[in-house]
């Protein structure tokens, strides 16, 4: 009777397992977040430090087969202070950002761990820059309409609640000041929750 009962078990927890991993499955929910920016300068002249921003937005999740595809949209906030030693110019860049991710997952019932990669596409909506007289043009960041990254970052679920830490590399070059020029990374921490999911 025991062994029939641990062998039921045994069977119970795979078929979970399995169709936690191998069924088609879909979620949907909203995410948010901070996130830190860094900008690196090349000019000796000047420095840059990075400050916190934010992010908001939702998410999908498509999957099957232990593997799983995640859109996502969400507005977020990149800042950075540049400075020449005496003055500062504040910038902050605000856009409309759309990670396409692709990953896999390990776990079942509701806990688990994630790992995805891929391409994001930002789209600026605002660009507020607070460059003095001194500054001028030689601080002021040229942050394009439309630029691309590279975002690679791991999860963990637990039941509804997912938190992630990932890191975008900027594959767009912002230009500043006499031919300089540098890329936009983040780092960021969110935490998202399951809406509904079938």
């Amino acid at each position: 009777m025991k062994k029939s009962i641990f062998i039921l078990s045994i069977c119970l927890l795979a078929a979970k397992f399995s169709s936690a991993q191998l069924l088609p499955s879909f979620q949907f929910g909203a995410k948010a977040g901070v996130n830190l920016s860094s900008f690196s300068t090349n000019s000796s002249a000047l420095a840059a430090d990075n400050r916190a921003g934010y992010l908001v937005g939702a998410w999908a999740r498509v999957g099957a087969i232990g593997f799983h595809f995640q859109p996502e949209l969400y507005l977020t906030s990149k800042s950075v202070n540049v400075s020449d030693g005496s003055n500062i110019n504040k910038a902050t860049f605000t856009s409309i950002d759309v990670p396409l991710l692709f990953g896999s997952k390990i776990g079942a019932f509701g806990f688990g761990g994630r790992f995805y990669t891929g391409p994001l596409v930002s789209f600026a909506v605002n660009k507020d820059q607070s460059t003095g007289t001194a500054l001028g043009n030689i601080s002021r960041l040229n942050y394009k309409d439309q630029n691309l990254a590279w975002t690679a970052g791991a999860g963990l679920d637990i039941k509804k609640i997912s938190v992630d830490l990932r890191y975008e590399y900027g594959l767009s070059k912002q230009s500043y000041g006499n031919n300089e020029s540098t890329r936009v990374n983040l780092f960021n921490l969110t935490v998202a929750y399951s809406l509904f999911s079938f």
